[in-house]
């Protein structure tokens, strides 16, 4: 693998970034997409699970906590759609990545005023961090909730899914053209500099 330090990534010398270089070097370079998984959401140290970057007193500011009528502007486009749908008996409603709860809670609070809707619904929230798991449950006292790691563990059924600024944290897998053909792009690590950085794999036909 070919190391290109010009392009450092500057660590830390957290716990997260020890793990992450004792891992390169183990095991040597790792996908982008592993980095990001690693960086974001590791269990004991990652940015999302490891405590609240949300609101005010975080690091960012989403739109449910900007103000309510999010919320509420998305509560009235579902029950729309559950009449189109017939007025279905069980509908999961599913939030990937639920934050701190605010948007489901604004949701909950309003199809209230559909009490046939409210009764058919139930919720369901993907949620990897356990200390966000609390929180949301603390936010979402009043609500029967079901919580998962994955998208895959929730029950067969109709499903409302919602993911406010979901997508864009994920880890994804990155490729350069290189000489004709596509390689992956990596991270790797320099011992000398103590430094993360870009390299690229081994060919690939993705």
């Amino acid at each position: 693998m070919h190391e290109n330090l010009k392009q450092p990534l500057e660590i830390n010398y957290s716990p997260l970034a020890k793990l992450i270089a004792d891992r390169i070097q183990q095991q040597g370079a790792i996908s982008v997409a592993d980095y990001m998984a690693l960086a974001l959401g590791h269990r004991e140290h990652g940015y999302y699970t490891a405590g609240n970057p949300f609101g005010a007193a975080g690091d960012f500011v989403t739109a449910p906590d900007v103000s309510q009528m999010f919320g509420e502007m998305i509560a009235a486009w579902l029950a729309d759609i559950w009449q189109q749908m017939g007025r279905p008996k069980d509908v999961k409603l599913v939030e990937l990545g639920p934050g701190r709860g605010t948007l489901a809670a604004d949701i909950m609070r309003v199809i209230s005023n559909w009490p046939d809707f409210k009764s058919a619904v139930t919720l369901h929230l993907v949620e990897t961090s356990q200390k966000l798991r609390d929180i949301q449950r603390n936010v979402l006292k009043d609500q029967p909730v079901f919580w998962y790691d994955y998208f895959s563990e929730i029950p067969d059924g109709i499903c409302f899914v919602i993911a406010n600024e979901f997508f864009d944290a994920l880890p994804v897998r990155q490729f350069q053209k290189m000489n004709g053909g596509w390689k992956e792009r990596c991270v790797g690590y320099n011992s000398k500099s103590n430094t993360f950085c870009f390299t690229t794999g081994a060919d690939s036909s993705v």
